[in-house]
């Protein structure tokens, strides 16, 4: 390090209910204690699973709890503050109440100023004051600290895309350091240079920012896989889990992202020129069959004030759209309307016959401490129906990511994070064919989003979203509607990306030209390559639908293979399924490495 650290933790460890959360003595467990130097100008980027002591190593770090052994060490007269992920405001009469609390508080006026470019009124009730405005106050409080080491803990949570780019920018102009835990990948890869990895107790630094946090964590297990040839065979499939429950995840993500492009550029077909809402299909019957959503000119005013202005969409089956705006520009309300929860000021929503759904909101139901995980996904027993199909919950958990001997864990012993990420399994269990997000990337680890975005896309039906997450979109969603602020409904294929482009475009050149809306740039069709032979380009335009086929044939086996009795009944049949249910693996495995490594010399 060029300068002395600023703080120190050395020799650290913690045990956390019983067991050594890191730093502890017992193979597997974090067997070596840890260490962490900070330098006066680092930025870096926390990452780590839901559960793995993230927020408690933060707290570690400012002193709020105290450490089972090893040694904090701090530059005298340094300045650290926390911006926990949720500050507790109760007891507070005003929003600036809370902020000018303490013996360390901030001036007033320079709370004033900072909140201010926030636009948040700090004089705001606090009791009465939404997730949003909390979260604007808590960071005006922070920042006017003027701090020398900033910890912040999911600071994006609440805020909408413009607070997010203000404080993208003053971060970019701070002096001092920060670390930060956050899920917001575009967050974390504009601002980080650095990288601490905490992982099953051990932490681990590299001094490369968030950008390459996902080829450096491939190699560490890759490396832990290779090792564990030499060792015994149930080191062996830990390993293997670890590889192919990460590396290998991502890997068929490549495969649908190229499908989401192929859909967005299908959609971009549609949308008008002018990019209005009326979408057009060669065979308008064919399209309006698929619809599920009709919003005919539909429109919302408050207090004569146009939030939703006239505007027509049809939704078809299968269609991710993707809401964005800032806070108070209609996001809730025009989810509200096309969902049928609130009706039209002018226009009228018709909804398919056949349209159920399911909701999962920001303000996510508290599950009861007490209650097990068995209790909550299977009502106390040991099968879950998963949309339809009958699967042993033990399995169902580790599609989410859990260990499945959590089974019979208390809720009330899961970190916020895992709350969350079991009430999506829960969720995602239910039979319907529309799904319903609002703000769901909220408290969710990297991988668990990766898992999210995997949901999403083998969901049948139509999906809603609500989310100031940039990558979650552009990585999720096939239309985009923005919000303005002014009443505008902006209708564009692609996710967010592709909306801020179209944003930065000058009028005068959408009227150039009156041909339709062509494909995205990021969204390629299967593009012709000089790199590639004719066998090559024959695969690489052909390998997706065959991985689709594999994954149907796998998926049926599987619910196939789910029936306790069918060992005990028929034992040749049981035998045959689970022979074929492993070459479909082993093929589509083989198919998604041929198409990723065909799709790597197209992009070189």
């Amino acid at each position: 390090m060029a300068q002395p650290p600023i703080l120190s933790l050395e020799g650290l460890g913690l045990q956390q209910g019983g067991r050594w959360l890191f730093g502890g003595p017992q193979p597997g467990q974090g067997a070596e204690p840890i260490d962490l130097h900070i330098g006066p100008r680092d930025r870096l980027a926390l990452i780590g699973r839901n559960g793995a002591g993230k927020t408690t190593l933060l707290k570690i770090i400012d002193d709020r709890i105290e450490m089972d052994r090893g040694t904090r060490r701090v530059k005298p007269n340094m300045r650290i503050v926390f911006l926990e992920q949720e500050p507790d405001f109760s007891g507070f009469g005003s929003l600036m109440d809370f902020a000018l609390v303490g013996d360390d508080a901030p001036a007033a006026h320079e709370v004033e100023s900072i909140a201010g470019q926030l636009g948040i009124d700090m004089e705001r009730d606090a009791a009465s004051a939404s997730g949003g405005e909390k979260r604007r106050a808590a960071i005006a409080r922070a920042l006017a600290q003027d701090p020398d080491l900033l910890l912040l803990d999911e600071p994006t949570n609440h805020l909408d895309l413009g607070a997010i780019d203000w404080l993208e920018d003053w971060l970019k102009r701070y002096k001092g350091a920060f670390i930060t835990i956050s899920h917001d990948r575009t967050f974390l890869k504009r601002l980080t240079s650095a990288t601490l990895w905490l992982d099953r107790g051990t932490l681990r630094r590299k001094e490369v920012g968030f950008g390459g946090y996902e080829a450096w964590e491939a190699s560490v297990y890759a490396e832990e896989a290779r090792a564990a040839e030499k060792l015994d065979a149930k080191l062996k499939l830990e390993a293997h889990w670890l590889e192919r429950g990460v590396t290998a995840r991502r890997k068929r993500n490549q495969g649908r992202l190229e499908k989401l492009y192929q859909m967005r550029a299908a959609r971009a077909a549609m949308i008008s020129d002018t990019g209005s809402a009326k979408l057009k299909l060669a065979n308008d019957d064919e399209f309006k069959s698929k619809s599920v959503i009709v919003a005919e000119g539909i429109s919302k005013s408050y207090d004569g004030r146009a939030i939703i202005k006239p505007f027509t969409l049809r939704i078809q089956n299968g269609d991710r759209i993707g809401i964005v705006g800032a806070n108070g520009a209609g996001k809730t309300t025009l989810l509200k309307m096309l969902t049928g929860e609130l009706e039209p000021d002018s226009g009228k929503i018709t909804h398919a016959r056949t349209l159920s759904g399911v909701m999962i909101d920001q303000q996510r139901r508290l599950l009861e401490p007490d209650v097990s995980v068995r209790d909550i996904l299977a009502e106390g027993g040991d099968w879950i129906v998963v949309r339809g199909q009958r699967k042993h919950v033990q399995a169902y958990l580790k599609d989410f990511l859990f260990d499945p001997k959590i089974v019979d864990t208390k809720v009330g012993i899961l970190s916020g994070g895992e709350r969350s990420r079991l009430l999506l399994a829960r969720e995602f269990a239910r039979t319907a064919n529309l799904l319903v997000l609002d703000e769901p990337t909220n408290d969710l680890d990297l991988e668990t989003l990766d898992l999210l975005q995997e949901v999403i896309a083998d969901f049948d039906g139509t999906v809603l979203i609500v989310s100031h997450d940039r990558d979650f979109l552009d990585r999720t969603v096939t239309v985009t509607l923005g919000l303005d602020g002014t009443g505008r409904v902006d209708i564009v294929a692609g996710g967010y990306e592709d909306w801020e482009e179209k944003r930065r475009k000058p009028v005068a050149e959408k009227s150039k030209t009156a041909a339709p809306t062509p494909a995205p740039a990021s969204a390629p069709s299967a593009p012709r390559s000089d790199k590639l032979s004719y066998k090559d380009q024959r695969d690489y335009e052909q390998l997706l639908a065959k991985i689709e086929e594999l994954e149907t044939a796998i998926t049926k086996a599987e619910a196939i293979l789910a029936d306790p009795d069918l060992f005990t009944s028929d034992p040749q049949r049981f035998a045959t399924i689970t022979k074929g249910l492993e070459n479909a693996r082993s093929q589509k495995d083989a198919a998604e490495e041929r198409w990723l490594d065909l799709a790597e010399k197209v992009e070189g």
